[in-house]
C-alpha cells in the first residue's frame, strides 16, 4: 500500500509539473525525467505490474532501434500495431531503452483489462467455474496409503477445488464464481487471450493487402520477441502486491532434483503452462510408471540368466578343455589370422547366456502384452484427464490461417479464396514443381547419407575385425587378455561406439531422421566360400555362443550414450546460452534488472520445443519395444533416464526458458498413432530377433530331434552346431601360411562334411532349424496379437467412474443454467404470471430432455 501511495503521489507530481506555467520546457522535461527515474528505482525489480502497481503485465513485446534503411517502415508498423491493440481495449505501457540494462531495448508491457478478458473468454469458449463440485476426488492408486513418501501436499497437488464449469458468457457474469476480478482468470488464460488478440491484430496495408499478426512482425524483426511473464523469481516466494508465485511453488515441488521420487503437481503445471505442456508431463509420468513394471520383469530375467550362467550346458561344453579345448576353429580372417581353439571364447559364451536364455522368449512375449496394456491404460488416463481438465467438449478454436511471410513474398499470383472471398497469394503448379524436385532431392540426399553411414560402419567392422584378430594373435603380451577381450568383443564395442557417434552427428545435421543403426542378421558364408563386401572385406562371424550378445552390446552403448548425451545437452545448452545473454547485458545476476528484462534474457522454448520432447520419448519407446528381446535391461535404463528427464525438463522450463504461451490440447495427438504403429511392429521385430539372432531355436531343435543323451539332452549341442571343413580345400589366398598337423577345422553352420558327396551343402538339420524359426515367428505373433486384441476389447477407453462423473457434471451444469435462467426470467417478467408459467414449463421440458439424453 505504501508503494502504491508513493506511485500515486508521483503521478500527481508529474501532472502538476506538466501543467505549471512557471517552468521552462527544459526544466519541465528535466523534472519529469528525474521523477520517472525515481519511480523506476522505487519499483520492485520483481514487479509483474505496470508502474501504478495495480495493472498486471500479461504480455511483453520488445524491440531494438534499427538503423537500417527499413527502420522507418518498422517504426510505422509498430505505431499502427500498438494503436490497433489499444483500440481492442488492451492497455500498453512502454519502457524506454534508456531504462533498460543494455541501453538499446524498448519493452512494451501489455495489460488486458476486465472487459477485454470477458469478451475474448466468450469468443474462445473458455470454461469457468459456476459451482463447487459435490463429487469427491478419487485416488487412482489402490496402494495410496503405502505411497505416502512420494505424495505431494494436497495444497500443491490440488491448488484449487473442483468446480462444475460452463463456457463463459459476459452476459451471465453473475452466474460464475467471481470473487475477485483480478484473479478470476488464471495467468495462463490471460496470456492465451492476449496472444489471440496479438495474432489477429492488423498493422497496416501493404501491397493492397491487410497485414496482421505478431508472428509476421517477429519474422520481419519489427519486434524482437513476444512473451508472457513468469510469476516472479523461482528461488523466492511472491512479494506484495502479488499474492501467488506459482513459479516458485513449481520449482520447490517439481523442478528440484532432490524430488525425483515425488509425484508431479499436474494441475499446477496445467494452470501455469497450459494444457498442451501439461499433458506432455502427464504422458511422460504415466509412461515412466508403466516402465517400472517392465524394468522389474527385465531385471528378473537378467538375474535368472546370472543364476544359470555357470550351469549352462553350452557354456560348460565350450569351456571344457576336453571338449571346447579340442575343437580347432577355422581362422577368423584371411591369411593373417591363425586357427584357434573354441574354449578361448569361454567368458563371452557365459556372458551371452545372460541375455540368450529361456527367459528371452518369455520377456519378448511379455513386452508385447505390456505395450498393449500401456496404450490401453493410457487411453483411460487420457479420458480421465479430459474430464478433470474440462477438455471433454474441447474443440481447437478456429485459427485464422496466416500465410508464411516467406511464401507470400515468393507468390506473384492471386487467387480467390472460396471461404473468405478474398484474393490471396497463390503459387501455380508449374511454379511449385521446381520446389518439389528440390525437396525430393534434399530428402534423398539425407537418406543417402544415412545409408552411406550404415555402409561405412559395416566396412569399419569388417576391416577392423581382421586387424584386431591378427594383432592379438601376433602379440604375445595379449595372450592372457585374449581370454577376456576377444576380437569379436573388441569389434562389437568399437563398432557400437561408432554407431553412437554417427547417430549424434546425423541428429545434429538432420534431426528429423530417426537414425537407428542395428545389425539383425549376418550372411557369412563358409570356409572357402566366404561372403565379401565389395569383394574386399570378409564378413565377420558371430561368437560360437550366439549373435545376440553383439546386438545387446550395440543396444547398451547406443541407448545409454544417447540418453546421457541428450540430458546433458538439454541442461547445459540453455544454461550457457542464458549466461552469455546476461553477460552481453552487462550483468551476471538476475537480481539487478527488471522482471521483463530477466525473462527477455532467457531461452525461448519455441513452437517446436514440445515436438522434440515427444520425439525423444518416442525414439526411446522404440528402443524399449522394438529390440527389447535382445536387451532386457532397456526398460530399466529408460526408467532411470525418464526419472532424470522429468526433472531436467521441469528445471529448464521453470528456470531457464521464457514462459510459453498457454495452449489447449486434449491428447498427445499424432504421437499416439505412432506409438500404436510401433507397438504392432515390435511384435514382429522381437519375434525375428529371438528366431534368427538368438541361439534358443537351434538348441530346442537339437533338444527334441537330435539329442541322444537322456540325462543331459543339450550335451553335445556345441559339437553338433559346428560343421567340419577340410583345410586342404582352402583357397591359397585365404589359408594361413603356416602348415599344421591337423587336417580339418570347425565353423558355425549346418553343412555336409567334406567326405559327403554334396560337401558343404546345407544339411537336413539346417532346414529343420529354419522351419522351426519360421514356425516360432508365426506362433509368437499369433499369440501376442490374440492377447493384444482381447485386452483392447476388454479394457474400456473411458473408465466407468469417469462416465458417471461426466453424466453427473453435465446434469448439474444444465440444472444450474436452468435455475439461473428461470431466476432472470422471473425478475424480467414480474407481473405476467401466465407467461412466466408457460416459460417455466418450457425450461422444465428442456431439463427433462437433457436427463433423457444423458
Amino acid at each position: 500500500m505504501v508503494e502504491q501511495e508513493g506511485r500515486r503521489n508521483s503521478r500527481e507530481f508529474i501532472y502538476s509539473v506538466e501543467t505549471s506555467d512557471s517552468l521552462s520546457s527544459a526544466e519541465t522535461c528535466f523534472l519529469i525525467n528525474e521523477e520517472r527515474m525515481f519511480q523506476k528505482r522505487a519499483q520492485s525489480k520483481d514487479s509483474v505490474f505496470f508502474r501504478d502497481g495495480v495493472r498486471q503485465i500479461d504480455f511483453v513485446l520488445s524491440y531494438v532501434d534499427d538503423i537500417k534503411k527499413d527502420a522507418e517502415i518498422k517504426a510505422e508498423r509498430r505505431k499502427e500495431f500498438e494503436q490497433n491493440l489499444r483500440k481492442t481495449g488492451l492497455e500498453l505501457e512502454i519502457e524506454d531503452k534508456r531504462d533498460s540494462e543494455d541501453g538499446r531495448t524498448y519493452f512494451v508491457k501489455i495489460h488486458a483489462p476486465w472487459e477485454v478478458l470477458v469478451t475474448y473468454a466468450e469468443v474462445l469458449g473458455i470454461k469457468m467455474p459456476v459451482k463447487e463440485s459435490d463429487i469427491p476426488r478419487t485416488e487412482n492408486s489402490p496402494l495410496r496409503y503405502m505411497l505416502g513418501p512420494v505424495r505431494l501436499p494436497q495444497e500443491v497437488k490440488f491448488p484449487r477445488p473442483e468446480y462444475f464449469t460452463a463456457q463463459f458468457s459476459r452476459h451471465r457474469q453473475e452466474l460464475f464464481l467471481i470473487e475477485d476480478e483480478a484473479t478470476f482468470f488464471p495467468s495462463s488464460s490471460r496470456n492465451r487471450i492476449v496472444y489471440y488478440i496479438l495474432s489477429r491484430c492488423p498493422f497496416g496495408v501493404e501491397d493492397g493487402k491487410k497485414r496482421f499478426g505478431i508472428d509476421r512482425l517477429l519474422t520481419s524483426n519489427t519486434y524482437s520477441s513476444a512473451y508472457p511473464l513468469h510469476d516472479g523469481q523461482y528461488w523466492k516466494p511472491a512479494e506484495p502486491p502479488s499474492t501467488v508465485n506459482e513459479r516458485y511453488t513449481l520449482y520447490q515441488n517439481w523442478a528440484r532434483f532432490s524430488y525425483f521420487y515425488k509425484e508431479q503437481p499436474l494441475d499446477l503445471i496445467k494452470d501455469y503452462f497450459g494444457e498442451k505442456i501439461g499433458i506432455y508431463f502427464v504422458f511422460l509420468g504415466f509412461y515412466t510408471e508403466m516402465l517400472l513394471i517392465a524394468a522389474v520383469v527385465g531385471l528378473a530375467c537378467l538375474i535368472y540368466g546370472i543364476l544359470l550362467m555357470d550351469s549352462n550346458q553350452t557354456s560348460t561344453d565350450i569351456c571344457d578343455p576336453e571338449i571346447g579345448g579340442q575343437l580347432i576353429m577355422c581362422p577368423l580372417c584371411d591369411q593373417v589370422c591363425d586357427y584357434w581353439r573354441l574354449n578361448s571364447t569361454c567368458l563371452s559364451s557365459k556372458l551371452s547366456h545372460l541375455f540368450d536364455n529361456e527367459s528371452t522368449v518369455f520377456f519378448a512375449i511379455f513386452m508385447g502384452i505390456w505395450v498393449t496394456l500401456f496404450l490401453e491404460f493410457w487411453k483411460q488416463r487420457q479420458a480421465r484427464l479430459e474430464y478433470e481438465w474440462d477438455l471433454v467438449d474441447f474443440e481447437e478454436e478456429q485459427q485464422q490461417l496466416q500465410l508464411r511471410p516467406e511464401f507470400e513474398a515468393m507468390c506473384k499470383h492471386r487467387k480467390m479464396n472460396p471461404v473468405t472471398k478474398e484474393l490471396e497469394p497463390y503459387m501455380p503448379l508449374w511454379n511449385r514443381i521446381p520446389w518439389y524436385f528440390l525437396s525430393g532431392a534434399t530428402v534423398t540426399f539425407w537418406m543417402a547419407l544415412v545409408v552411406s553411414s550404415m555402409v561405412a560402419v559395416i566396412v569399419y567392422r569388417l576391416s577392423v575385425f581382421a586387424t584386431f584378430a591378427s594383432f592379438m594373435e601376433s602379440e604375445a603380451t595379449l595372450q592372457h587378455v585374449k581370454v577376456y577381450f576377444t576380437p569379436q568383443l573388441a569389434t562389437s564395442l568399437s563398432g557400437s561406439c561408432l554407431n553412437f557417434i554417427v547417430i549424434l552427428i546425423l541428429n545434429f545435421f538432420y534431426e528429423k531422421i530417426s537414425a537407428w543403426i542395428t545389425k539383425m542378421g549376418k550372411f557369412v558364408g563358409y570356409p572357402g566360400k566366404y561372403t565379401y563386401l565389395f569383394n574386399v572385406w570378409r564378413s565377420e562371424e558371430c561368437d560360437p555362443g550366439g549373435c545376440l550378445i553383439e546386438l545387446t552390446t550395440q543396444m547398451t552403448i547406443v541407448m545409454t550414450g544417447k540418453q546421457i548425451f541428450g540430458n546433458i545437452k538439454e541442461a547445459i545448452y540453455p544454461l550457457v546460452f542464458n549466461w552469455w545473454r546476461r553477460r552481453k547485458a552487462r550483468t551476471n545476476s538476475e537480481k539487478l534488472y527488471s522482471r521483463w528484462e530477466q525473462d527477455h534474457d532467457l531461452e525461448t522454448f519455441g513452437q517446436l520445443g514440445l515436438f522434440y520432447e515427444y520425439l525423444e520419448t518416442v525414439i526411446q519407446f522404440g528402443f524399449v519395444t522394438l529390440f527389447v528381446a535382445s536387451f532386457p535391461l532397456a526398460p530399466l535404463l529408460a526408467l532411470l533416464n525418464n526419472i532424470i528427464e522429468i526433472r531436467v525438463d521441469a528445471w529448464k522450463l521453470t528456470t531457464q526458458y521464457r514462459r510459453p504461451v498457454a495452449a489447449k490440447a486434449h491428447s498427445i495427438g499424432v504421437w499416439q498413432d505412432i506409438l500404436y504403429g510401433m507397438a504392432v511392429v515390435s511384435v514382429a521385430t522381437n519375434a525375428f530377433i529371438v528366431a534368427f539372432t538368438s541361439d534358443i531355436i537351434p538348441r530346442l531343435v537339437y533338444y527334441y530331434a537330435y539329442s541322444t543323451n537322456i540325462t543331459h539332452p543339450l550335451k553335445g549341442y556345441v559339437n553338433n552346431s559346428l560343421s567340419v571343413f577340410l583345410i586342404a580345400d582352402f583357397p591359397n589366398h585365404t589359408a594361413p601360411s603356416e602348415k599344421r598337423e591337423f587336417t580339418t577345422c570347425r565353423y558355425r553352420d549346418y553343412r555336409n562334411p567334406p567326405e559327403d558327396e554334396d560337401k558343404y551343402i546345407h544339411n537336413m538339420q539346417f532346414w529343420h532349424v529354419l522351419a522351426a524359426r519360421m514356425t516360432f515367428i508365426i506362433v509368437m505373433e499369433h499369440i501376442v496379437f490374440l492377447v493384444k486384441f482381447l485386452l483392447a476389447w476388454m479394457i474400456p477407453d473411458v473408465p466407468k467412474d469417469v462416465e458417471e462423473r461426466l453424466k453427473r457434471e453435465k446434469l448439474m451444469t444444465v440444472k444450474i443454467l436452468h435455475d439461473f435462467e428461470l431466476k432472470k426470467l422471473k425478475e424480467n417478467l414480474g407481473i405476467n404470471s401466465d407467461l412466466f408459467s408457460k416459460q417455466v414449463m418450457m425450461e422444465e421440458s428442456k431439463v427433462q430432455l437433457a436427463k433423457s439424453t444423458i
